[in-house]
């Protein structure tokens, strides 16, 4: 392939990429605690523009590079629902989760009480407090879930408030170094986490995704538009190869 096609499906393997990503993004913008994922591109000189490693009066030929992936960990607006199990974190910090393969990470706030009683949320994940599980009891009402993360009840009809556990936050230095599970849950990737300051629970609101809409679907179209005149560009130029080969096989002998 010449180096034009060559150069030209560089960039369109590229855009699909990104087609993907801003796709994702859009199908969660109604995920709570969804953060945006962006993707970086970069240039890369050929060095050697002929296969034959003769490079004459040649050129560099410049290819585009799919670099890396990163997430966009800025705060999403907050909602508020009223529902006492609800909560959104305020400040670089994140629950702490229990799955199947260990200790995770999350913004989304949309707690649930299982079967058993415990504290999950929407994916029925655990949620972990600083002494373990986080059980409400049968008869436990009027939840209340303080700006530092205690969790209190009123049993039955006492009114007196029980404490339930306290809610296991977790912060990191460079929270876009964290990489997804699923939607809304992230490992750490090797960092280590830490206690987090400065942070404040807001019970009775949710943290919705921080994707934007309008940027996604300008995106979307930017990248479909383009991918579209890559391809022309490359169908011009298969026909225009084409041509010149039909008129040198009309040159007489």
């Amino acid at each position: 392939m010449e180096n034009a096609g060559l150069v030209g499906l560089s960039r369109q393997i590229a855009l699909q990429r990104e087609l993907d990503v801003v796709a994702n993004n859009i199908a969660n913008l109604n995920t709570t605690g969804y953060k945006a994922d962006n993707v970086t591109f970069g240039e890369y000189m050929m060095p050697v523009a002929r296969a034959n490693n003769f490079r004459g009066n040649d050129r560099l030929v410049s290819f585009t590079q799919d670099r890396t992936t990163w997430l966009d960990q800025s705060q999403g607006p907050v909602e508020q629902t009223g529902n006492p199990l609800d909560i959104a974190i305020s400040g670089n910090a994140f629950l702490t989760v229990q799955t199947p393969q260990g200790e995770r990470y999350t913004r989304n706030g949309a707690l649930q009480v299982n079967s058993t009683g415990e504290l999950v949320t929407s994916e029925g994940l655990r949620v972990i407090g600083q002494n373990g599980p986080i059980v409400l009891q049968p008869g436990d009402r009027d939840v209340s879930i303080s700006s530092d993360g205690t969790v209190s009840v009123r049993e039955g009809a006492s009114n007196v408030d029980s404490q339930r556990g306290k809610l296991k936050l977790a912060s990191f230095e460079d929270p876009r170094m964290l990489q997804k599970e699923g939607t809304s849950t992230f490992r750490t990737n090797g960092m280590q986490p830490q206690t987090p300051t400065n942070v404040r629970i807001n019970q009775g609101v949710i943290e919705k995704s921080n994707v934007r809409s309008v940027v996604e679907m300008t995106r979307m179209v930017e990248v479909t538009r383009t991918y579209t005149q890559i391809a022309q560009l490359l169908q011009q130029h298969s026909d225009m190869r084409r041509t010149a080969i039909q008129q040198l096989a009309e040159v007489p002998a």
